[in-house]
């Protein structure tokens, strides 16, 4: 197998407005096309907000169209956050891949925690997808703080664990613990898509602080608080 390229990678904290997927969608679009990255990584539920009743949102809803536009023009994969169709009219909570042919479903949350199994149906198992020859483990926040969870993703072979998430200041520290423990216990990079700016969910204020760090707990790049930043580093194999 030939080595793999390095990966230019973006954390991004892209403002959002509750529920209104056209214009968090033109948000997304216009972060993929200043980040000059190959992957774009965006928080959880970052389509709609933290707003645990929001619809289901197809992958082929035409609202997405100009993220994939831009993920066609800049060359980029885009993940996403949203909720996401089930059958039967149920939904669940997870990530959309993005590029230039079109959205999918990546990934389905494993791990639902506070009201969200009120609202939403639990994965049934990991996700990984590929990218210039790299193995991206996927999560949404609380799925890293069960370390079966990473493990049955590493299962699958991954080079780089990629997560979404929603948490309050408090929690930042949390978050950061847990993304230097997975790189430890897996050997791999981690990147942290973390909400910024107030949404639904009673979280009037979250952590932001989305982050890059290399497997031995380095950090590589690191956002402050607020939003529309974005922190971008280059993964090496």
């Amino acid at each position: 197998m030939p080595p793999r390229l390095p990966l230019t990678v973006v954390a991004a904290q892209p403002p959002c407005t509750a529920r209104d997927v056209a214009a968090n969608v033109r948000a997304h679009a216009d972060t993929v096309r200043r980040a000059g990255a190959r992957l774009v990584v965006f928080p959880e539920l970052s389509l709609t907000g933290y707003e645990l009743d929001a619809p289901a949102l197809d992958p082929a809803d035409p609202r997405l169209a100009p993220l994939v536009e831009a993920c066609a023009d800049s060359g980029a994969l885009a993940l996403a956050g949203a909720p996401l169709p089930l059958g039967g009219g149920g939904r669940s909570l997870g990530v959309l891949a993005v590029d230039g042919a079109g959205a999918r479903i990546a990934y389905r949350k494993m791990c639902l925690g506070g009201a969200e199994p009120a609202h939403f149906t639990a994965g049934a198992g990991p996700g990984v997808v590929e990218v210039d020859g790299w193995r991206l483990g996927l999560a949404v926040c609380r799925d890293m703080g069960v370390p079966e969870q990473a493990a049955r993703t590493a299962s699958l072979g991954m080079d780089a664990y990629v997560a979404g998430a929603v948490d309050t200041p408090d929690d930042a520290a949390v978050q950061e613990e847990r993304a230097r423990r997975i790189g430890r216990d897996h050997g791999v990079p981690v990147v942290v898509a973390s909400f910024a700016g107030p949404t639904g969910g009673g979280y009037d204020r979250t952590a932001g602080r989305s982050g890059i760090w290399a497997a031995d707990g380095t950090v590589l790049a690191r956002c402050g608080s607020g939003p529309g930043e974005t922190a971008r580093a280059v993964l090496v194999a």
